[in-house]
């Protein structure tokens, strides 16, 4: 009976927000597997005592990125890890899209300001709406649209993830989300299981720190040739052989200004799976999941 630790965060009192948590757990337990739910940071966990620690809803994560990096380094010495800790750690870091955008991946233009660099008159477009968020975040934390009118509160942003010790990313707000919305094509052991779509998340005027809903009006979505393409060169292109060792990805894309899916975001920590959006996903993920534990 193999053994599969569920990463998770911890909720506290509230409800946890992991809407595919508890039928995961049910379903690899019926599939014979000693499935439990546990927390990252619980101290207490011996977590040699598995064979598989699976990476779920550590939504948590992006506020303690070192903290969770040093843990998935640490598990990886005791057990088996997916997705693997030199994945995991290079793409907690969104300025992997540099190393996607090198590799010939369609991706959204993106400049960094770190820490201790003032927004130039060049960082910042004046002729078109753009996006102002960390490079390590999650749910869209401290994301926000601007106007070109609005350069002296998007450098305040910066400011103030700055004063955190965060990179500031710039992108060019992409308009056809507002028709096309984003898609989200996920893997599972190199093939592609499923694929939603969902509305755009950022509303102009809401504040980097308003609480957002992440994946508003999601459904199903059948994924043009295209936007396959796409979303194979971005897992082709995780480094030094990387992709070979996904348990599961998840690709997000949305339309550029002439039309062709460009990659928002790579999401190979703890992507939403959205089984409960497609039930049909989950014995698939279950034979995935035990196959990966046996292999330990």
């Amino acid at each position: 009976m193999p053994r599969v630790a569920i990463a998770t965060y911890d909720p506290g009192a509230a409800p946890s927000h992991d809407r595919d948590l508890d039928t995961l757990v049910r379903a690899l337990r019926a599939a014979g597997a000693d499935a439990q739910a546990v927390f990252w940071d619980d101290e207490r966990v011996d977590w040699a005592g598995f064979d598989l620690v699976l990476i779920r809803s550590t939504w948590d994560y992006s506020w303690r990125a070192a903290e969770f990096t040093a843990w998935a380094e640490r598990c990886a010495k005791a057990t088996r890890i997916a997705n693997p800790a030199p994945v995991v750690r290079w793409n907690a870091d969104k300025r992997y899209l540099a190393d996607l955008a090198a590799a010939g991946v369609p991706v959204v233009p993106t400049r960094y300001l770190a820490p201790g660099e003032t927004p130039g008159p060049h960082d910042l477009p004046e002729d078109h709406d753009f996006v102002v968020k960390p490079t390590f975040g999650a749910g869209a934390r401290f994301a926000a649209r601007y106007t070109p009118a609005e350069r002296e509160t998007a450098v305040a942003h910066v400011a103030r993830m700055h004063a955190d010790g965060l990179t500031a990313m710039v992108q060019p707000y992409l308009t056809r989300i507002d028709v096309s919305g984003e898609r989200a094509l996920q893997f599972i052991g190199g093939r592609l299981l499923h694929a939603s779509r969902k509305r755009a998340v950022l509303s102009p005027g809401t504040a980097y720190d308003a609480e957002k809903t992440p994946h508003p009006n999601l459904e199903p979505w059948s994924p043009t040739p295209e936007e396959r393409a796409v979303a194979e060169r971005a897992l082709a292109a995780v480094p030094d052989g990387g992709a070979a060792g996904l348990l599961y990805a998840r690709v997000d894309l949305a339309d550029g200004a002439d039309g062709s899916p460009q990659v928002m975001e790579l999401e190979l920590v703890e992507p939403n799976l959205f089984l409960w959006l497609h039930p049909r996903s989950l014995p698939e993920v279950v034979a995935a999941v035990l196959r990966a534990a046996a292999a330990a």
